[in-house]
């Protein structure tokens, strides 16, 4: 690890991220849940969505956001049901145990406190060009 300085810019950028990653979901296996499941639980803090978007809003295909949804609703972290409008489409809704175990996160500053930097503001505005610059929101 002597050679870290030499490294290119983007090997940095992928051993730290897979590093973050590790560490994130060491604590989030403590509170029952996989990165899957806290963005879900993210993306519904401001009420039900459909299956189909959900599945957007975590980057993920909605064959894929189906396991993770059954994994959150056998915790009792979100509920679904069939949208009475389209029967076809399943909103899912965060209950209020996936609220609490979300906001004990949050409160707890899981995440950040995982990454030590000098300057946290200035380190997630670098991060926010770095991905819209790559892929537009």
């Amino acid at each position: 690890m002597d050679d870290l300085p030499t490294w290119p810019t983007g090997r940095l950028l992928l051993v730290a991220a897979r590093l973050v990653e590790r560490e994130w979901n060491h604590v989030l296996a403590g509170h029952g849940l996989t990165h899957a499941g806290f963005l879900v639980l993210h993306s519904l803090a401001e009420g039900p969505l459909a299956q189909r978007e959900l599945a957007a809003r975590t980057y993920v295909e909605e064959q894929t956001i189906g396991p993770v949804l059954e994994r959150l609703e056998r915790a009792g972290h979100v509920t679904r049901e069939r949208d009475p409008a389209d029967r076809r489409r399943m909103v899912v809704t965060r209950t209020a145990s996936g609220s609490e175990v979300y906001d004990a996160l949050i409160a707890a500053d899981a995440a950040e406190s995982i990454i030590k930097v000098r300057d946290l503001g200035a380190f997630r505005a670098d991060l926010i060009r770095i991905i819209t610059s790559i892929r537009p929101m």
